[in-house]
């Protein structure tokens, strides 16, 4: 008899201990997972971390902000499980790494626009622009290709009809001034500004160097299709974890963040 009791007890604590957790992707009982690491690794996105980490902490999550040095690191850390999320990219950046890894990274939250601008040191409108003149654009495919949409827009260059995303250099149809075209790694652009007739950046990089799109862009880029993002896995994207922090991205601390301090560089996306 005493056996049996014994027996019952655990039993009894085993589906105590099991009533307390989440069931995981795989069917099997895991415990709630209150920790989570997201990677990023340049303002204005850690500062947004930096911001909803206090409101992630009354929900019960205990959040890492694993700061990179590149923008390779964080989709292949979030890809090989190192982190839960990351907050640095819009979605066609994304999907192409997807394409290009196998991998199954997805869009949880919009949460804000950063217009693509072109600057200059020497000419104040695309006009002045002179013939053989040198513009650098990031060497992202992504990036390729909205630079070179947006230098479109400028009357710069003409493109094949209906190239989107994909859109290289290769598809441009008309180049009326032969203007060279340099692809520069995205973390470099910033460096060739004064080295080149003008360069196509994020605001991320022409803020530091004292430039916004509202003020000095040469061309207005218009609406845009990419909202820099937060990003999940397919397996993880509907954790209470990464919907609290989706929660608290597109929340009126963020809206005020960027009101106050970027009120002519970035909107909200949500």
């Amino acid at each position: 008899m005493k056996k049996l009791l014994s027996l019952l007890l655990v039993l009894s604590l085993i589906l105590a201990a099991c009533g307390k957790s989440d069931k995981g992707a795989d069917g099997q009982q895991t415990e709630e997972k209150k920790d989570i690491k997201v990677a990023s690794h340049i303002p204005p996105m850690t500062d947004m971390l930096e911001l909803v980490k206090p409101l992630m902490e009354k929900d019960g999550y205990n959040m890492e902000i694993v700061h990179v040095s590149d923008n390779v690191q964080p989709n292949q850390m979030l890809k090989d499980k190192e982190v839960d999320a990351n907050f640095f990219q819009h979605p066609p950046y994304m999907e192409l790494f997807n394409e290009a890894n196998d991998a199954n990274l997805v869009v949880v939250q919009h949460v804000y626009d950063a217009p693509l601008g072109l600057y200059s040191t020497t000419y104040n409108s695309v006009e002045e622009i002179p013939d053989g003149a040198t513009i650098a654009i990031p060497n992202d495919t992504s990036n390729i290709a909205r630079s070179l949409k947006l230098m479109e827009t400028g009357g710069l260059i003409k493109l094949k009809e209906g190239v989107g995303i994909d859109a290289t250099q290769k598809d441009i149809i008309e180049n009326p001034k032969d203007l060279k075209i340099l692809e520069v790694d995205l973390l470099m652009l910033a460096r060739s500004y004064e080295d080149v007739d003008a360069v196509t950046m994020l605001p991320a990089y022409a803020e530091p160097l004292g430039l916004n799109p509202a003020e000095h862009s040469l061309i207005e880029e218009g609406k845009s299709d990419f909202p820099i993002s937060l990003i999940a896995r397919e397996d993880n994207k509907d954790s209470a974890a990464i919907q609290a922090l989706a929660k608290h991205l597109s929340g009126p601390e963020i809206v005020k963040f960027l009101e106050e301090n970027f009120p002519t560089t970035y909107k909200p996306a949500f």
